[in-house]
């Protein structure tokens, strides 16, 4: 009687799908059957309702559930699904749950053929939605090939990456088709798939490999693998690499390698690895190598002697021979070590003089004599000067150059030496300072052989002004216009001319370095001093001059105080006035930081020589003259306060030395004056005890209580200590009660306190 109306209505209208669901949904928790039989009547009436067949479906398969696998009820429900199929074909989500049904009741044929017909009926835009499903289900069970045949088929269509919707495409399928085939032993097929996927330009790993791990893992697997991957050139594919990632030479070259030693060609395994050593141009990419041929080499050493020790050959003599073979092979190798780096290093940058002079060393061989090879050091200075770009070279060219023309020195030929520097001297060096290192070497190569007029006349050849003289710092000239500049040169010609030639002729090259402007203050006082001692010493005198005319402050310090000093020791007094000129001279324009020297020689001068007056105006120009330059040069108070401090003291002993303690007054009081505090404070106390000395107590008092001001009692606790030890001494309860009543005041003035 309750179905009487939803009848009623399904016969008004037999053909509407709301009137048959209504029905459906009055029937909830009716037994199955009845609702089965509803959705029947309406199926039949309606055999092409998407909604209709796709509820029912679903009713079908939730009425399995607590089943076996193999009930009567999993079949009747397949049929449905077909049933449907019949007019749901392009319906991808019918196929899916009979898909998924099946794949539960473990029907392997039957379910491979139903992914199968769902693929060829559904457009292929949703095929995307099937494959997974697929793919899946093939990897469950150990049907290799028919896997593997399912990739295949689903690969081919490259395009479903561009169709997907899901963000699953086809390079996750051929990752997951790689994978795949590695876990079920199919090794050379998987290389050859991964092989496409690194040459091919536009792959996109999703799962965020670069084409670089790509490759590593294709190198990895046919190296590892050699008599399981057949299908490719595995060196061409190597070496492919080897061209395309130069940062990562290291592995690949071992990988090549590795993959002819596990194939058991160790002849050829060590030719890559040889060929790799005398290629790769990193330090990083030689260690990874040389360690791995040096394994190796071990490894085939090992394997021979446990072979030896396992099973005996009939003839030991010549397996001890093969053993002795390869050990001389590997201690062979391990020698070789540092000369192969160098070369690495040399490839890097074939202009590093330093080294190439390193290269040297390793053949001469310093710890082991044997090892001396005097025709591979030949070979390697002339290969670095022909290599060497100078104005590309890291490091000295002409260390080379000089290291070169010593070689044959040692070996006593001279003439090949002298060769060598010649042909050095015409090298357009950066610097004008390496040619001049070169006739310096040159120069005294000939003195080591005691040829003395030869290394003046090199000196002489050196210094000689060129056709087309240029400026010392003038780089759009060579550096032989601009040597005969070089004051290295013309110090080293000096000191050639002193040692072996005439006065005449050291006199002569002194006055060119002078006359060309080059020389330094040391060469000014080297001259002098020349001079002086060949009793010339007017002449030092004037070459002292010319020095001063030739240099400003600071520069020009050392000249004046050798000058002034060598001037009074040989005239003393003789020449008073001309002296004082010299000072003054010396004093005009002479910076804080060298006057005091300067002013303490001109008082002692004073002092020695001319009136005590003088010597007291001269100390007291000495500190106007600090205080003046310490007040503008604010840079250097530290430097000027101490050289005022030290002045004064020097002032105040001189003068109480000559005209006595009481003459010493207006001194401290000026010290006092123009001092900073911290200096003050000692210049009062000493002030105020030469009063006391002297019987002055008011003046002393008078003293302490103005240094009072500047002498904070939390800070100056011995200025305090010695004022009230003075009152003690010398005053009375008054005194004592002003000094206090000044202290509090003070303490009250520095205290920041709030």
């Amino acid at each position: 009687e309750d179905d009487l109306p939803y009848e009623e209505e399904i016969l008004r209208n037999p053909y509407s799908v709301k009137c048959w669901l209504r029905y459906v949904e009055h029937k909830e928790g009716s037994p199955a059957k009845e609702v089965n039989i509803i959705y029947e009547r309406a199926l039949k009436e309606l055999p092409g309702s998407y909604k209709l067949w796709y509820s029912y479906l679903r009713l079908r398969r939730s009425q399995l559930k607590g089943l076996c696998i193999n009930h009567a009820m999993y079949e009747d429900v397949n049929n449905a699904h077909e049933r449907a199929l019949v007019f749901m074909h392009k319906m991808p989500r019918i196929w899916i749950d009979y898909c998924k049904l099946l794949v539960d009741q473990i029907k392997l044929t039957r379910t491979r053929r139903t992914f199968d017909r769902a693929l060829r009926a559904l457009p292929i835009t949703q095929h995307y939605r099937v494959w997974p499903l697929y793919l899946k289900f093939v990897k469950k069970y150990p049907m290799h090939e028919t896997a593997v045949r399912v990739h295949r088929r689903m690969l081919k269509v490259k395009f479903l990456a561009f169709l997907n919707n899901n963000g699953i495409g086809w390079s996750m399928y051929s990752e997951d088709y790689v994978e795949y085939l590695i876990s079920i032993g199919r090794l050379d097929e998987a290389c050859v798939k991964l092989a496409q996927l690194v040459n091919d330009e536009h792959f996109i790993s999703k799962r965020g490999k670069s084409n670089h791990a790509l490759w590593h893992e294709l190198c990895t697997l046919i190296s590892r693998n050699p008599d399981k991957v057949h299908s490719l050139n595995v060196e061409a594919i190597i070496r492919g690499g080897l061209k395309r990632f130069t940062d990562q030479l290291g592995q690949l070259w071992c990988a090549l390698a590795d993959y002819y030693t596990r194939s058991g060609l160790f002849e050829r395994a060590r030719d890559i690895y040889e060929e790799a050593i005398e290629t790769v141009t990193t330090v990083r990419d030689f260690t990874q190598i040389f360690d791995a041929y040096a394994q190796f080499e071990e490894t085939v050493i090992s394997s021979k002697m446990e072979q030896m020790t396992n099973n005996p050959s009939e003839d030991p003599e010549e397996d001890d021979l093969d053993i002795e073979l390869r050990l001389a092979r590997f201690e062979h190798l391990m020698d070789r070590r540092p000369l192969l780096l160098n070369s690495v290093l040399l490839r890097q940058n074939p202009h590093n003089v330093l080294e190439w002079l390193k290269r040297v060393e390793l053949f001469k061989g310093k710890n082991d004599q044997s090892r001396y090879q005097p025709r591979e050091i030949i070979n390697t200075y002339t290969e670095a000067i022909q290599t060497i770009d100078v104005k590309k070279s890291v490091g000295k060219m002409n260390n080379l150059w000089v290291s070169f023309a010593k070689f044959y020195e040692t070996n006593d030929q001279i003439e090949d030496s002298r060769t060598i520097f010649n042909k050095a001297t015409l090298v357009l060096y950066k610097a004008v300072d390496d040619l001049a290192s070169v006739w310096c070497e040159w120069a005294e190569m000939e003195i080591r052989h005691e040829n003395y007029d030869a290394a003046m006349v090199l000196m002489k050849r050196a210094t000689a002004l060129p056709s087309k003289r240029a400026g010392f710092f003038d780089n759009t000239e060579p550096v032989q216009n601009r040597v005969y500049r070089s004051i290295k040169l013309w110090s080293m010609y000096a000191d050639l001319e002193e040692s072996f030639g005439t006065l005449k002729t050291c006199k002569a090259v002194y006055n060119k370095i002078l006359d060309l402007r080059i020389a330094t203050p040391q060469i000014i006082i080297n001259y002098g001093m020349f001079l002086e001692e060949n009793n010339y010493f007017e002449d030092a005198f004037k070459a002292y001059e010319r020095g001063v005319a030739l240099f400003k402050w600071p520069n020009v310090y050392d000249i004046w105080n050798t000058y002034l000093s060598k001037f009074i020791n040989r005239y003393g007094g003789k020449k008073l006035e001309r002296t004082r000129d010299l000072f003054e001279q010396a004093l005009d324009g002479c910076p804080a930081k060298y006057a005091k020297h300067l002013y303490l020689l001109y008082a002692k001068l004073e002092e020695d020589y001319g009136l005590s007056r003088h010597a007291m105006a001269v100390y007291e120009r000495a500190t106007s003259a600090l205080n003046w330059n310490f007040v503008l040069k604010a840079t250097s108070l530290t430097t000027n306060r101490i050289a005022l401090h030290e002045l004064f003291n020097i002032y105040l002993r001189r003068a109480a030395e000559i005209y006595g303690v009481t003459h010493t007054r207006p001194i401290y009081e000026k010290a006092i004056e123009v001092l900073p505090d911290e200096h003050a404070r000692d210049f009062s106390l000493r002030f105020a005890d030469l009063e006391r000395k002297l019987g002055e107590i008011d003046r002393a008092r008078a003293i302490y209580a103005h240094c009072s001001q500047m002498c904070d009692p939390r800070t100056s606790a011995n200025f305090w200590d010695a004022w009230k030890s003075f009152e003690v001494k010398h005053g009375n309860e008054d005194t004592v009660r002003e000094m206090l009543r000044i202290k509090r005041s003070v303490q009250a003035t520095y205290n920041t306190q709030v």
